[in-house]
């Protein structure tokens, strides 16, 4: 239990982390006039190729006869809308990463899983890419870390893009159950446990959860003391400003954590961030003034290497989907942190642990119908069918209703929210 309390601790240190550099990058776009009247001019006519498609015979990329393995329809591109507002609720109003939903979601909604996490990984890029912040941060990055990460990021990028490609031309089936049990046990992990906080919270047993999402120990670990021991050339020297002479670690250790990072970011769809900031504080001894910077940097990169080496040359990227999301997450995030002035911080993390278990029951409930395609087990069509049509239902409910609460307490607040503004 205490293991479990201090990686659950540990992960959302990560997803408080990369909330922060979410919204604040989704602030910098949505601020910028330019960069907005371009998202819109993309919008639109990928709205009417939509469009064309649900009509004609659906030949082109993302056609049933096209390379690309699945076909989109303008239903498929407002619901990537809707995943994007919904995730960046999330992330705007709980301040942890809203990610975690989006290729749960996206399969849910009928993607392939692996058109899923190649296409969350190209928004993620897409978003770092048209965010001003790494321009901001670029002070606190150390060169030399970043390199060796991405060194590491960049291999773990290949590797983890590689077992999801290999599974899916070995069969498309066991690319799914993959990807689906990877996201149930992540999900039912950090949904029960933020389940236990949100009940402990209402208990009176903790109090609000604060500070700063980028805050993390101003000492070091004793595992990070070791690591920082281990004599193993090139070795890195990093926060010169901090500590007289500087700390120094090996480069091997860092790009060991890169390799990590790059492949969940392959497997799952993510960026990546989630797991670096833990890393860099709690396992490497970094500060979180150097780690933030760094965090930053390595998002655009592993996303891009992973969205582009892995998955866009080889078709598994929807740019429809992707433009959709990036709308959706870019109007949702404004709303979320706006909300959270006017609403019960304990009833948003209700919400949260509600949400991320929702996305545990969808992704569970797919695997028996799976297993059963897979031959691996023999259970009626009809019971299989059965348990996927009503973790699908409970997901839907649960994203819709917090979604429809969230944007109802905004609405109503709207002249509150201006005077404070």
């Amino acid at each position: 239990m205490a293991l479990g309390r201090e990686i659950y601790e540990f992960m959302m240190a990560g997803t408080r982390a990369y909330a922060k550099w979410d919204l604040e990058v989704s602030t910098s776009i949505i601020k910028n006039r330019k960069k907005i009247l371009f998202l819109l001019a993309l919008a639109l006519p990928v709205l009417l190729v939509c469009m064309a498609e649900a009509y004609e015979a659906h030949t082109m990329l993302g056609g049933k006869t096209a390379y690309a393995p699945a076909f989109y329809t303008t239903t498929i591109f407002l619901a990537s809308i809707g995943v994007g507002l919904a995730a960046g609720l999330i992330t705007g109003c709980i301040g942890a990463g809203g990610g975690f939903i989006i290729t749960p979601a996206l399969m849910a909604a009928g993607v392939k899983g692996i058109l899923a996490v190649g296409t969350d990984l190209f928004h993620i890029f897409a978003k770092a890419i048209m965010g001003t912040t790494v321009h901001k941060k670029l002070g606190n990055v150390s060169v030399s870390l970043a390199i060796a990460f991405l060194v590491g990021s960049a291999g773990g990028t290949v590797i983890g893009g590689s077992i999801n490609k290999g599974l899916y031309n070995t069969d498309p089936l066991l690319s799914e159950l993959f990807i689906s049990t990877i996201y149930a046990v992540l999900l039912g992990f950090l949904g029960f446990y933020a389940l236990f906080d949100f009940l402990k919270s209402t208990r009176g047993a903790q109090g609000q959860e604060g500070g700063d999402a980028h805050g993390g120990p101003t000492g070091m670990t004793s595992f990070s003391i070791r690591l920082q021991k281990i004599n193993l050339p090139p070795m890195i020297t990093f926060d010169e400003d901090l500590v007289p002479g500087g700390r120094r670690i090996s480069g091997w250790v860092i790009a060991c954590g890169g390799i990590v990072v790059g492949m969940l970011a392959a497997i799952m769809g993510v960026g990546g961030g989630f797991v670096t900031f833990p890393l860099f504080v709690y396992v490497y001894g970094v500060s979180s003034m150097t780690t933030v910077g760094t965090d930053i940097l390595q998002i655009i990169f592993t996303a891009g290497m992973a969205a582009i080496g892995q998955y866009a040359i080889y078709g598994y990227v929807f740019y429809t989907l992707a433009i959709g999301m990036l709308l959706g997450s870019l109007l949702g995030i404004q709303m979320g942190a706006l909300t959270t002035k006017v609403v019960k911080g304990v009833h948003i993390r209700g919400f949260y642990a509600v949400s991320i278990l929702a996305g545990f029951v969808n992704r569970l409930a797919t695997l028996p119908k799976k297993l059963v395609e897979l031959e691996v087990i023999n259970i009626s069509p009809s019971i299989v069918n059965g348990i996927e049509f009503v973790g699908n239902i409970v997901f839907w409910v649960v994203v819709a209703f917090f979604g429809v609460w969230v944007i109802g307490k905004f609405i109503s607040n709207i002249g509150k929210l201006r005077q404070e503004a």
